[in-house]
């Protein structure tokens, strides 16, 4: 009998990846972030993003958390930007700061409804959708704009075609690549590549991965993304137990990004929820190495 090589044995670790992170609101969450980066950052990923809500204490939050990622790190830190509750003035002086600060990437979103509102609805003298952003931000500065893609199509949009027109009209606005929602076939992902392809969409995107740190957090967030069946049997029983739960999701999430290795894809999005342990395991699994430890 031929010896079957271990699942992850032939991955050559050619792969970027990027993570994403959210600005603390106490001084314990702030070192838990700060633990995240620092193991995080030896493999290099291309840029890490800090999330933005709308108000002002939140958005405080997130300049102050790029700005000491530009200051203490060799990161490349992406600030997200919204439309929420924002006049043009309010963001254009929000990304005046960021480039005055050293910051040269954004992730530009419409950002979702305030309080219990079902529907987004425009700042009178704001941006009135994620396009609108995008331009104002590129006629502002020369940003590298990242902006958000839904394989299984957003919950407000009209149709999947109606989605990808506007995910089309984001990158035409002067946006460099997508990341998409997290999202746990890779079959959904890779038929929504075709269609943007076919709508003649040729930038970069970026599968977004969530390793489960919780389960009942995952149902919570899916909105529209499919959870199979598998997947709620593998993780029952375990939102009580922190330990196997995380060893399960970092195989969960290497084994969905394993499989879209062998589709092609080389460029990785984590949603880290600030925790680095799912995602350094899970690149680990990929063969992604430190650059301090690499041949």
């Amino acid at each position: 009998m031929t010896a079957q090589a271990p699942m992850f044995a032939d991955l050559a670790g050619d792969i970027s990846v990027s993570f994403e992170f959210f600005p603390p609101k106490t001084e314990k969450m702030e070192e838990q972030l700060w633990q995240a980066i620092t193991q995080l950052e030896p493999l290099s990923p291309s840029f890490v993003s800090v999330t933005y809500g709308a108000g002002g204490s939140t958005r405080e939050r997130t300049h102050a958390t790029v700005s000491r990622i530009v200051r203490e790190t060799s990161l490349v830190p992406a600030a997200h930007l919204t439309c929420v509750a924002a006049s043009k003035g309010e963001i254009d002086e929000i990304a005046d700061q960021y480039w005055e600060a050293g910051v040269r990437s954004i992730v530009a979103l419409r950002g979702d409804p305030q309080g219990t509102d079902a529907r987004f609805a425009p700042h009178p003298d704001g941006y009135a959708s994620a396009a609108d952003l995008v331009a104002g931000l590129s006629a502002r500065h020369a940003f590298d704009i990242s902006v958000a893609a839904y394989p299984e199509v957003h919950p407000e949009a009209t149709s999947a075609s109606a989605d990808l027109d506007n995910l089309k009209r984001k990158l035409d606005a002067g946006a460099n690549r997508a990341i998409t929602q997290f999202f746990f076939s890779p079959e959904a992902y890779f038929r929504f590549l075709d269609k943007a392809l076919a709508a003649g969409i040729s930038a970069p995107i970026l599968p977004g991965i969530m390793p489960v740190t919780s389960f009942a957090a995952i149902r919570r967030m899916s909105a529209n993304t499919e959870i199979p069946s598998w997947m709620e049997a593998m993780f029952e029983g375990l939102d009580d137990r922190p330990g196997p739960r995380a060893l399960v999701a970092a195989v969960v999430a290497a084994d969905l990004c394993r499989r879209l290795y062998e589709g092609g894809v080389r460029d990785f999005h984590f949603y880290t929820l600030n925790r680095a342990e799912q995602a350094y395991a899970t690149c680990h699994l990929l063969g992604l190495r430190p650059k301090e430890t690499a041949a």
